[in-house]
Parts: structure tokens; C-alpha cells; sequence
């Protein structure tokens, strides 16, 4: 049975890593396709400018992407033909303490191991056995509830995954590896003492020694250029300077997909949702927000650690016990004198974010969401705290508090960075609880963004599975599950 005439097959409205991935995934599979973006660039949170002084370049969200780089279906973009490169960090991640010593996530479980005293084994036996079956599970972890297909690898890795952070660390003695662990999982933005917060610390720790943590070339608007860059070249179609505030603002399509998070799709579409899906949509909930600075720098950052000095990424925090109270009462409505702070270094990577002999920072901290308190003293004081002098090399300063970051990009709602809060309660019912969480209550309207599963991250996985229910929905075309790309299709009414 034919489907009816309409202007496109697909419309995609939202050009982050989850938009551009659901647009290719659909334009792959042989649709007309039409991608909307709101603002004059593509790319959401994948932005780079020029934000505090002429020549130096600042990732105005994400900066380091071990899940760009490790992503299943990125993986299988020609996106390095499309001007997509990566350097790699000498140090993956560094964990400074008070003393002057430092915790180090090295290339191999096993130079990291080394380093950890007491804990060298403990380590070896958590992280051998993630980094062995990572291979195995990527696709299942990234992915929507569903059985696995190689599901004594993911129980294993569930496991351990759905504990809490403060849990697991109890397999640690020494200050270093539970404090290089607390780094990792507090990249979850929850209290270290929910469930599943293991599961990013553990994410983030085995691609780090699968791969790395690297830093594309240029600034993070490199990964949404180059996938924009594929998805016109398949004869995909973009449009930016468009905010859609309403359906009937859309040209006719058969598939509608939204790369917003709930707050926005009701708003958008909500009137053709059911009752009870728009009271699930209103009862989601949002994480902790963020409060970020960008500064640029007359040299590097003089960390008294030498492994900092190497690293792309910092976790300051000093102990587990002092990261887990920050984040506990920042989730309350606290914020923490000390607050954890991300740090990443690019420039020392990438000689284009700066000029010649200067340098350029990213951190953050999180807030309460909502929180308009100005953090950078505290965030500074903390750098300072682990690189006396950090201060003097000061030239330039950015900040933006969880108002101006949603002001930036709609879908930080109150700062939230994740699309909502990952936690035992929406890890696997994000947005709704149902059957396929990408799919809304109204046929042929889905939503694709990090609301959904896996959740956030700069992977593109959220964008791809909805894209893949919209083919097999709408268009009746059912991508293969054994290929990662699954580009083998079989296809009846498409287009």
C-alpha cells in the first residue's frame, strides 16, 4: 500500500548529534529528508567560538568525546572524508590531589593499574573484564531496554552498572583509585549514592583504555559539520534559522522527528498527544544544571602534578569523600564552596584553539537546576587550589550560568545538560514508560533527542534508534540488527 504524496518523507527538526544522526540514518535508508535547525549553525551542543578573545577557540558545551570516537554507528560515517579528525591526548584523564600527586587514566588497564598501589589488582579485575567485553556490548549499552545479544557479557557488565558509585568504590582502599573513580562517575551529574552511576564511570573508564579520549580538530563544531557535510552529500537537505514552535510551521511528511526534550514536544506538539502521554511528558524530570567558564590563557595551565600537565581532561575534586558531598548537596539546592570541576585542556592538543603560545580552558561545575549563583570564584579557587599561578594566566574569561546555557541551546533545560536526569527512576523510561520510548502517542511524531535511551553523550545512538522505529513504522523498511550501520535494509512504500 502506497503511502500518500507529501512534501518529504522524513522531517528532522533539531540538528544536534541526535538530529544529524537520525536525519542520515533516515536519508541512508533511501527517504527524502529535510533537517530544520533553529539556530544559523547545525550542531547543538556541538559549538565552537570565539567567546572570550579573538584567535581562541571555545567549545561552547561538549569538548571531549570518547563516545564520538567509540560511537557504534559513527563509527561507520565516512566522517573522516568529510573533514573529521581526532588527536588524542598523551593522558586520557587526570585526578589531582592535595599533596601534588595525581591519579592517572592511562591508555592500557594495565599502566593505570600500575599507579594504584595497593588497589593495582582490584583494578586490573574491574576494568579487564569491561574492556574485554565492551566490543560485545557497545550496541546493547547504547541502546534501548532489549534482549542482548550477548547477554552473559551485558548481565556482567549490568551488574556492575546499576550500582551506585559510593558502592563500588568499596572494592577500592587507596585514595587515588577511589578518588580517579568518583572523577569518572560523577560525569553521571547525580548523587554519587544513586543507583547507576556506575554505569557512566564505567563507560568512560573502558573506552578510555580501549581508545582514548580525544579532541577533534578545529572544536566540536568539527563532528556536526562533518556529519552534515555526509548528510547533504547523500542529498539530505538543511535549513537553519528556524525555530519550529508549531507543527503547522513543518512542511508535510510522513515521520516527524524531534530532536528537543520533552518540554519543548509538548509545547510543540503536545495537542495531538494523548492524555496520558502528555501526563507522563509533564512529570519528567530534569537534572542538576551547569555553571561553565571558558578563559583564555597566556600559557598552560601550571598544574603541580605533571600528569595534568599531559592530560586533556582534569577532574578536580581531591577525595571521593569530598566529590560525593558536592555533588549531594548540589543536587539538594546547595552549592558546594568546593564544587567538582571538569577541566579540559584542548589547546595543548590542538595548536588552532589559540594563538601561537597561548592557550585556551573549559570547565564546569554543577548547580542546582535553574541556579543563576555566579560560580566562578569557586570553579577558580579550585583550579588554583591543584595549578598555583592560574590565576596570572588569566587574559580572557567567559562564564554562563544555567539561564544563558539554556538561552544557548533550548534543550538545557534549566542547565541540564543530559536532557534530563539519568537515574534509576528514567534510565530505561525516558521520556515515558512504553513499548518504544521514541515513539509519542501520536502516530507518526517521535522524539529522538538525549531524553531518550542511552541518554546523553555525543554518540548520535538516540537519533539512530528512532530513525530505525520511524523506517520500520512508517515506511515498513527493517533495518538489519547484524550490522552496526545496518545499512542492509529490506524497503516497501518508501518514498
Amino acid at each position: 500500500m502506497s503511502l500518500p504524496k507529501t512534501e518529504y518523507d522524513a522531517v528532522v527538526v533539531g540538528s544536534g548529534p541526535n538530529g544529524l544522526a537520525a536525519a542520515i540514518t533516515l536519508r541512508e535508508a533511501g527517504l527524502s529528508v529535510f533537517l530544520i535547525e533553529g539556530k544559523k549553525e547545525i550542531g547543538g551542543g556541538l559549538s565552537t567560538q570565539e567567546l572570550t578573545l579573538p584567535g581562541f577557540l571555545h567549545d561552547t558545551c561538549s569538548a571531549i568525546h570518547p563516545l564520538a570516537a567509540g560511537s557504534p554507528f559513527f563509527k561507520t560515517l565516512p566522517l573522516a572524508a568529510h573533514g573529521l579528525q581526532f588527536t588524542y591526548p598523551q593522558v586520557a584523564a587526570a585526578h589531582p590531589f592535595d599533596d601534588g600527586t595525581a591519579a592517572i587514566l592511562h591508555g592500557s588497564v594495565e599502566d593505570t593499574a600500575q599507579l594504584l598501589g595497593a588497589d593495582a589488582d582490584a583494578y586490573r579485575r574491574l576494568m579487564n573484564e569491561v574492556t574485554a567485553h565492551w566490543p560485545l556490548i557497545d550496541r546493547d549499552v547504547l541502546a534501548p531496554l532489549h534482549f542482548p545479544e550477548h547477554p552473559i557479557a551485558m548481565a556482567r557488565f549490568g551488574l556492575k552498572a546499576i550500582t551506585s558509585a559510593l558502592q563500588l568504590s568499596k572494592r577500592f582502599k587507596t585514595r587515588e583509585a577511589r578518588g580517579l573513580w568518583a572523577g569518572m562517575a560523577a560525569h553521571s551529574i547525580q548523587p554519587l549514592s544513586n543507583l547507576t552511576t556506575s554505569a557512566i564511570g564505567l563507560v568512560l573508564m573502558g573506552v578510555g583504555h580501549l581508545q582514548g579520549w580525544p579532541v577533534p580538530l578545529g572544536g566540536s563544531h568539527a563532528i556536526a559539520r562533518a556529519l552534515a557535510s555526509y548528510f547533504v552529500s547523500l542529498g539530505g537537505k538543511i535549513e537553519t534559522g528556524h525555530f519550529v514552535k508549531s507543527l503547522q510551521a513543518l512542511p508535510s511528511a510522513h515521520a516527524v522527528l524531534f530532536d528537543v526534550t520533552p518540554r519543548q514536544l509538548l509545547q510543540i506538539a503536545g495537542h495531538r498527544f494523548s492524555s496520558i502521554y502528555q501526563w507522563q511528558l509533564n512529570r519528567y524530570r530534569y537534572g542538576m544544571g551547569v555553571f561553565k567558564i571558558d578563559w583564555a590563557l597566556d600559557d598552560a595551565i601550571p598544574f603541580t602534578a605533571e600528569g595534568c600537565r599531559n592530560a586533556g581532561t582534569v577532574h578536580l575534586g581531591n577525595t571521593i569523600e569530598e566529590i560525593a558531598a558536592g555533588e549531594q548537596l548540589a543536587a539538594r539546592g546547595g552549592h558546594p564552596e568546593k564544587p567538582f570541576v571538569l577541566l579540559a585542556q584542548q589547546s595543548l592538543f590542538d595548536a588552532s584553539r589559540a594563538p601561537k603560545g597561548k592557550h585556551t580552558a573549559w570547565a564546569y561545575c554543577h548547580v542546582p537546576n535553574g541556579s543563576t549563583k555566579d560560580m566562578t570564584e569557586a570553579i577558580e579557587q579550585q583550579v588554583e587550589r591543584f595549578a598555583p599561578g592560574f590565576r596570572d594566566r588569566i587574559i580572557g574569561r567567559h562564564t554562563m550560568n544555567t539561564a544563558q546555557m539554556e538561552a544557548h541551546n533550548p534543550n538545557y533545560i534549566g542547565g541540564d545538560i543530559n536532557g534530563g536526569i539519568i537515574d534509576a527512576g528514567q534510565l530505561f523510561t525516558r521520556p515515558a514508560l512504553r513499548y518504544s520510548p521514541y515513539r509519542t502517542s501520536a502516530k507518526g511524531i517521535y522524539i529522538c533527542s538525549s531524553s531518550t535511551p542511552p541518554g546523553g553523550g555525543v554518540h548520535g545512538m538516540c537519533g539512530h534508534h528512532a530513525a530505525k522505529q520511524a523506517l520500520k513504522d512508517i515506511f515498513n523498511i527493517q533495518l538489519h540488527p547484524s550490522h552496526a550501520n545496518h545499512r542492509t535494509f529490506s524497503a516497501a512504500n518508501a518514498g
